[in-house]
């Protein structure tokens, strides 16, 4: 684990304690609020591991550096904003599936553009829009 997330670990375990401490009911009500709110986002969070692996199937680590490495930025800048344009894929998948890209050996230029694109109204939700 890196800091950050200890830190995150540490803030969100202190302040539960200090909710626990001020008002017992109303943060174990939350709780399981909480805990229903995940049980129904569980299918969404299956569906980006399964799409995110599903990338990672069809076009190995060597093929993304090949494609978004560092050796021509301005092209695979292009071709990953171009491809991001076409698809659609909600922005909830999109930062975990371009954070894999990035760790496969996608630079960062490339998978910024990508992740801009498919954020934004592209060739698909153009007429929805």
């Amino acid at each position: 684990m890196d800091i950050f997330t200890i830190i995150f670990w540490a803030v969100a375990i202190v302040l539960t304690v200090v909710s626990l401490i001020k008002n017992r009911q109303k943060t174990f009500a939350a709780m399981k609020k909480s805990k229903g709110m995940m049980g129904s986002m569980m299918s969404d969070i299956i569906a980006i591991i399964f799409l995110i692996g599903l990338v990672l199937a069809f076009f190995p680590p060597e093929t993304i550096q090949s494609v978004l490495g560092s050796t021509n930025t301005m092209v695979s800048t292009v071709v990953s904003a171009l491809a991001g344009s076409i698809t659609l894929i909600p922005a909830f998948v999109a930062f975990p599936l371009v954070g894999s890209l990035v760790d496969a050996g996608a630079s960062i230029i490339p998978g910024v553009a990508f992740l801009t694109t498919l954020t934004m109204v592209g060739v698909v939700t153009f007429p929805l829009e």
